[in-house]
């Protein structure tokens, strides 16, 4: 059964932070060059999605219960990338939130495959600081996650 949630949240620093609820979240050695490349930081325990903006962008969280069906044509970038999830409790948060009021959901402990698909990027770039007082302008991320064994990021589809 497939659960949905709609977050609004803020970029800070460029990136949303996608982490097991139960660790530091450490990515400060993850931000490789090759990581700002892919717009994605990939830890054990722990992604950061780099955004298009340093403003509120709309988030979609997805729980599924296998992998979904490719689709990245409908979207300007989309990552993935495995992700431990020690107790079965996921993060989803701007950069700088305060964890404890992050929003959390419940997926299977142990690792966990997360897809991120990234739209509206040209239009969210154009209106700058002012691109999340519109929807039209808005930089809309998809975050889907299920359960799957461990394996290497990969970029599906890239924006440049």
């Amino acid at each position: 059964m497939t659960k949905t949630a709609e977050l609004t949240l803020f970029a800070d620093y460029f990136q949303l932070h996608v982490s097991d609820a139960d660790s530091d979240g450490d990515l400060s050695d993850a931000w490789t060059p090759q990581a700002v490349a892919d717009h994605l930081a990939v830890a054990r325990d722990a992604l950061g999605i780099g955004t298009a903006v340093n403003v509120h962008v709309s988030v979609t969280v997805a729980l599924l219960p296998q992998e979904p069906d490719d689709d990245s044509s409908e979207f300007d970038h989309v990552v993935e990338a495995s992700l431990d999830v020690s107790r079965g409790r996921l993060s989803v948060q701007g950069c700088t939130d305060y964890a404890p009021e992050a929003a959390a959901f419940e997926v299977l402990p142990g690792w966990n495959r997360v897809r991120v698909s990234r739209s509206n990027l040209a239009r969210a770039i154009e209106a700058d600081v002012d691109s999340d007082e519109h929807l039209a302008t808005t930089e809309k991320v998809r975050i889907e996650v299920w359960p799957a064994p461990g394996a290497p990021s990969k970029v599906i589809k890239r924006w440049t």
